[in-house]
């Protein structure tokens, strides 16, 4: 693919983009990277004692039921986040050298998926600790991740295609963010709404990633060729609407920065 092969010709620059966005972000902290591990884990503490008594009552290993939430949700949140700012934020980068816009957005999500493989090795050591077995079916946990990542870059190439041109996209993120958390039943279950209700979320790519992943952990089920079908989907439709913005509007992100 013409990708791959222009990441593999600015390899190194690659790499330092990545190595930079990473150790940014915890720069001048005392725990440093300690904070990918420790800050999901005080969400999920404040949020099992805000709901637990509330919502989570009747819902099997309801730790790990919000921890799954919490994983996929704030991955997706993350990436897609520090790529609607990845061209701005290197603008003096790409307008005196010419490399692939599109890198700068794929190594801000590599820092994530960076991230969200600690807190993965966090949520698989409470799974343990929930008495939840660790079985083979877990592998099909890479498909939601795959899925997710090409989700986020697609998603990430439309969000930081539209914040060079209308800079109040940023703002109206943040709220739809906030709308999607409390959309994609992470802290409560949808088995109360009416079967064309339970339906209703299947639109939302956000909730099908975390429901895959509460079928293999907590339910120990593999979902069907439908879910995966329309998981891959989801990803697939994001990274070519994403893809082809750039593609159309390549030349004219100079004009805007």
């Amino acid at each position: 693919m013409e990708i791959i092969r222009k990441l593999k010709k600015h390899r190194f620059l690659f790499q330092q983009l990545v190595h930079r966005d990473f150790t940014k972000k915890y720069k001048r902290t005392v725990l440093g990277i300690g904070w990918s591990m420790l800050s999901p884990l005080l969400t999920l503490l404040v949020m099992n004692i805000v709901f637990s008594s509330l919502l989570g009552s009747d819902i099997p290993h309801y730790t790990i039921y919000l921890f799954s939430g919490q994983l996929v949700y704030s991955f997706f949140n993350e990436a897609t986040n520090q790529g609607m700012t990845a061209l701005l934020d290197n603008a003096e980068i790409f307008t005196k050298v010419n490399v692939p816009k599109y890198m700068f957005l794929f190594s801000k999500n590599v820092s994530s998926l960076i991230n969200f493989g600690l807190t993965l090795i966090i949520y698989f050591i409470f799974v343990v600790i929930n008495g939840i077995p660790i079985t083979w079916k877990f592998i099909f946990l890479l498909y939601p991740i795959v899925c997710l990542v090409v989700f986020n870059l697609g998603v990430g190439l439309i969000l930081s295609a539209l914040y060079l041109f209308f800079r109040d996209i940023q703002y109206l993120y943040s709220i739809f963010t906030m709308l999607l958390m409390y959309m994609s039943a992470i802290f409560y279950d949808i088995g109360s709404f009416p079967q064309f209700g339970q339906n209703l979320f299947l639109l939302n790519p956000i909730y099908l990633y975390i429901r895959y992943f509460r079928k293999i952990v907590i339910e120990a089920t593999i979902p069907s060729l439908e879910f995966h079908l329309l998981a891959a989907a989801y990803a697939v439709l994001a990274f070519v609407i994403g893809g082809w913005i750039y593609k159309k509007k390549n030349h004219s992100f100079l004009y805007y920065v």
